[in-house]
């Protein structure tokens, strides 16, 4: 067995499902240690980070990515068990074998060619992990940037090791993220019998008009680097089970993704003047779990995508689409950040897996932007 897929076995024999590590990082830390890594450990609460750095100043190349999986959801269901890798037909399935530990296992394998190859390099190669990337990302990433910017930590370059691709490795790279803006609304009605509406006010019937105006208005058209904003209702709940009460409540969830044309702020704003505007009795709570980013055309978007021509023979598509990462928290800091992992069609699913044939190029097509990266400036 190579050395990449023996450590992705490795990991995914670890059932580090959110936020527990089940031991990933130490592992990992036991290894760039014996190249000469320096090991930090930042753990918050529950959540494990590991913070491994080899060499001084700058310019900074991080790579960035997650040990916590998903739940593997009933083991009845998959083909093998979740976590004991197999492989078959030329893919290796198990919890997080696409979602991220293939790519955690890359990335560790490429830093330790890139030292053995330049070991008196300028500058700093780092790795970031945490276990609280499929979590709520409070005492992940989001924790240990701040604590970054406290001590002022420079990064330049960020490579999240996400499974970016579509169809083959290297077809699209992610160039940043829309942001994620949750709102939890309460809207307080009077409870009472159905047969006396008069003695009751139903918050489901006052509510419904504001809310379909606010799943029919166009907030944004976009803009170069991102579509329209997208607003989704993804829970609404009343009542008590009766069929013959009045509900005194109704709750509803919802989620706004969008692009650098709108802002928080702004949407937060067109929100409650509907609401108001529609007379209603509400409180709401609001949560934004992440700014949007975009990394324009510059060294690291550039030397990945000479990475992925050379190593995989096409140039890769730049997107913002998708979900969110904890790339959203290094951007801030001033860092370029691209994404770049294997095919993305089985992450969260049953019988996830990874194509071998992907698996064995990832260290290789690191190990490449991380040289073009440190050539480029001139580094040896």
């Amino acid at each position: 067995m190579s050395e990449i897929l023996d450590l992705t076995c490795e990991l995914i024999r670890r059932s580090s499902v959110t936020p527990e590590d089940a031991g990933c990082q130490a592992l990992i830390a036991e290894r760039l240690a014996g190249v000469g890594f320096a090991i930090e450990n930042l753990h918050y609460g529950e959540v494990r980070n590991l913070w491994a750095t080899h060499g001084s100043g700058g310019p900074v190349l991080t790579f960035l990515g997650h040990t916590d999986v998903v739940p593997a959801g009933p083991e009845s269901e998959w083909t093998s068990p979740p976590f004991e890798p197999v492989i078959r037909d030329g893919m290796l399935y198990g919890r997080g074998s696409a979602d991220m530990k293939s790519g955690v296992a890359a990335m560790v394998l490429a830093l330790e060619d890139f030292v053995r190859r330049h070991p008196h390099h300028d500058g700093i190669v780092a790795m970031l992990l945490t276990s609280d990337e499929e979590g709520p990302s409070i005492d992940g990433v989001r924790r240990v940037a701040e604590e970054f910017r406290r001590r002022k930590q420079r990064i330049d370059w960020c490579l999240v090791g996400e499974p970016s691709s579509q169809s083959r490795l290297g077809d699209l790279i992610r160039v940043g993220r829309r942001g994620s803006l949750h709102g939890h609304l309460r809207v307080r009605g009077i409870q009472g019998h159905v047969a006396y509406p008069d003695k009751a006010s139903n918050p489901i019937h006052s509510a419904a008009p504001a809310l379909a105006e606010l799943a029919s208005t166009r907030w944004d058209e976009g803009n170069e680097g991102f579509p329209p904003t997208s607003f989704q209702v993804s829970n609404v709940h009343s009542g008590t089970g009766a069929n013959n009460i009045i509900p005194g409540s109704l709750q509803v969830s919802f989620n706004f993704r969008f692009g650098t044309a709108s802002t928080a702020d702004g949407l937060r704003e067109r929100v409650e003047a509907c609401l108001q505007r529609h007379a209603l009795d509400y409180s709401i709570v609001w949560d934004l779990s992440g700014e949007p980013f975009l990394t324009p055309e510059g060294d690291l978007r550039n030397a990945v995508n000479l990475a992925v021509e050379s190593r995989c023979g096409m140039t890769p598509v730049a997107s913002t689409a998708g979900g969110t990462s904890d790339g959203r928290f290094i951007a801030p800091l001033g860092a370029e950040v691209v994404e770049l992992g294997p095919t993305n069609a089985t992450i969260h699913k049953i019988d996830e897996c990874v194509g071998v044939d992907e698996l064995e190029q990832l260290p290789g097509l690191y190990l490449e932007v991380a040289e073009r990266l440190f050539s480029a400036r001139g580094q040896s």
